[in-house]
């Protein structure tokens, strides 16, 4: 498999005003169940809530943007979002960039 890139998503949830409670919560149940197998899977690596509002970012890892494109697609709640995606790439001063190459200069010595 090929490497995996991350992205920096951002959804926000508009739910519609004509839809059912029980709609909502029971998307909203598939939707937390899904997010487990993708962070079970690597492919949600983190999440935040954003306080207030319906919305969050989260760290997601896939092969390129169109699996990306394609894994977001498959949430239940996929048609009630609104996401922006930022690509992102390595930076030389990433701290954890920085940790595993002193491990790997440790390993080798």
């Amino acid at each position: 498999m090929s490497a995996l890139h991350e992205f920096l998503v951002n959804i926000e949830i508009h739910w519609p005003r004509d839809l059912g409670d029980e709609t909502i919560r029971r998307l909203s149940v598939d939707e937390r169940a899904m997010a487990a197998e993708l962070g079970a899977a690597g492919r949600l690596v983190r999440m935040w809530r954003v306080p207030g509002r319906r919305e969050n970012w989260g760290l997601w890892r896939a092969r390129d943007a169109t699996e990306l494109h394609e894994t977001l697609s498959t949430l239940p709640v996929w048609p009630y979002m609104r996401v922006t995606v930022h690509p992102l790439a390595e930076h030389p001063v990433d701290p954890e960039r920085q940790s595993e190459r002193a491990g790997n200069r440790e390993s080798r010595a």
